[in-house]
């Protein structure tokens, strides 16, 4: 079934050569295109970009061929100028600038001249990773995250690193992995959740929840995994670089002997290995050899979720999950994580025995909730979260008030943004009414918010009607059923 066994990546053997990819002294070879010449330009271009790709392609082969093959000349792959150039242009352009307060334009000024420079850094192994800088975003709950934010050519560097590490672990990544891989999200994630629970023998869930994982991983232990595929002593040491960089928070430069930093590019594939080392290989044999009866599972990063037909094997599960994450430096969240009856006879025994209805969970904004269609079959209903509403609300009404004075068209503009990607995550399946209740209160903040611009003023709803019908996009459903 999709989403709870291996990845199946079929792909056709084809040889490993370190010659993959043209070097720059050949590219340079030959007659120069004129300017003038959009066309040629653009297929150079692609033609580089396709041999980007080739080269990746032949790696992941290797990677699939043989599970147990090391690689030990990955770093010209890495620091290679036209992987550089194609990752700086994959940035996000109005990202905030790190500690070398240089931002994507000013980069990009002298851009050749810089991806040269620093592409014979990471060549000679002369290059300094800088500290990252940090910043506090709120979350939902009132506290607050911290969030990494690395300098513009460290970004270049590591999603270049990262590339490269993605070829070789999406062929030993399990199938029910879904966070911060190519081609997964959160909806797909979802959907294997439902799919698992509706057409397995699952009674029980536990929803479990890592606390600070990103803040607790062991550096050795994560070096170590590492290395379990990787044996070119220039990518470790460069990963290691990454790693004791350090982070600076309020202009003070702080070291720490575990974590990865959040929001470098590098962060989200090396917090895929631990886990896949530390759990998912451990969860598949625990499957194997250990459960009595059906069982699924879904991770998505640190969040996960497993269902059981057992409520024996959902203890046991548990307790000697905490005793494998303790070897590792990890720990369970007590407070997120839970076991709950849940699945489809759920409703019927609680009904029998008097203990009300079925607990529900949440998962990737998400309630999920044990009911029946018209014709009483059992479905997963999804909710979003109603902390979730909450503190989307409570932002845009703050934006809105910020924007007391706005041009109408300007917030108008910026609403339509903000209602359109809500439908976008939150437009699922039996969630409609949902979305039209969010429509009406986002209407209202506005609404609200034009009457205070003026002691007199003239705003009515017949005057707001067409404003809301012109900006405010109706509720549609993204996501089909699964």
């Amino acid at each position: 079934m999709h989403g709870y066994g291996k990845s199946d990546n079929s792909i056709v053997p084809e040889k490993l050569s370190n010659k993959s990819v043209p070097t720059r002294a050949e590219r340079a070879e030959g007659s120069g295109l004129a300017k003038s010449n959009s066309f040629q330009q653009n297929r150079c271009r692609t033609q580089g970009r396709e041999n980007l790709q080739n080269a990746l392609e032949r790696i992941r082969q290797a990677a699939n061929r043989d599970k147990r093959q090391k690689f030990t000349s990955l770093w010209h792959h890495v620091h290679q100028v036209d992987r550089l150039r194609e990752e700086y242009f994959n940035l996000k352009r109005k990202s905030a600038a790190g500690v070398d307060g240089q931002t994507w334009e000013q980069y990009g000024e002298n851009l050749e001249d810089n991806l040269e420079t620093l592409s014979c850094q990471l060549q000679r192994g002369s290059y300094r990773a800088k500290p990252v800088k940090r910043v506090f975003i709120p979350k939902p709950d009132g506290r607050k995250r911290p969030i990494g934010i690395p300098a513009i050519e460290d970004k270049i560097a590591q999603r270049s690193a990262a590339s490269v590490l993605q070829a070789i672990y999406e062929t030993d990544f399990q199938g029910f992995s879904y966070g911060f891989r190519p081609g997964r999200g959160a909806h797909e994630a979802l959907d294997a959740l439902t799919v698992g629970i509706t057409g397995r023998k699952v009674n029980w869930v536990l929803d479990a929840d890592i606390r600070g994982y990103f803040d607790t991983i062991d550096r050795k232990w994560l070096i170590k995994f590492i290395e379990h595929r990787i044996a070119d002593r220039r990518v470790i040491r460069q990963i290691k670089k990454w790693l004791n960089a350090g982070v600076l928070e309020e202009g003070k430069q702080i070291q720490a002997d575990e974590g990865t930093p959040q929001g470098g590019s590098l962060s989200p594939i090396m917090a895929n290995i631990y886990l896949h080392y530390v759990f998912d290989l451990w969860a598949v044999h625990w499957r194997k050899h250990h459960a009595q009866g059906d069982m699924i599972m879904v991770r998505y990063a640190d969040d996960i979720v497993a269902g059981f037909q057992h409520k024996s094997d959902a203890e046991r599960f548990r307790m000697e999950l905490e005793q494998r994450f303790q070897k590792f430096n990890l720990k369970l969240n007590a407070e997120k994580t839970r076991l709950i009856e849940f699945g489809r006879f759920t409703s019927e025994r609680r009904e029998s025995s008097g203990e009300g209805k079925p607990e529900t969970f949440d998962f990737l904004g998400f309630t999920h909730i044990c009911s029946k269609t018209r014709a009483g079959k059992f479905v997963v209903l999804r909710r979003p979260m109603k902390k979730r509403i909450r503190a989307k609300l409570r932002e845009i009404k703050c934006m809105l008030r910020m924007h007391l004075h706005a041009p109408v068209p300007k917030v108008g503009k910026w609403l339509n943004s903000v209602v359109n990607g809500w439908y976008r995550y939150y437009g699922v399946p039996l969630t409609f009414d949902v979305l039209c209740t969010f429509r009406r209160q986002v209407a209202w903040l506005w609404f609200r918010t034009l009457q205070r611009r003026s002691q007199k003023s003239r705003m009515t709803w017949r005057r707001m009607h067409p404003l809301i019908n012109h900006w405010l996009p109706r509720p549609r459903i993204m996501h089909p059923y699964p």
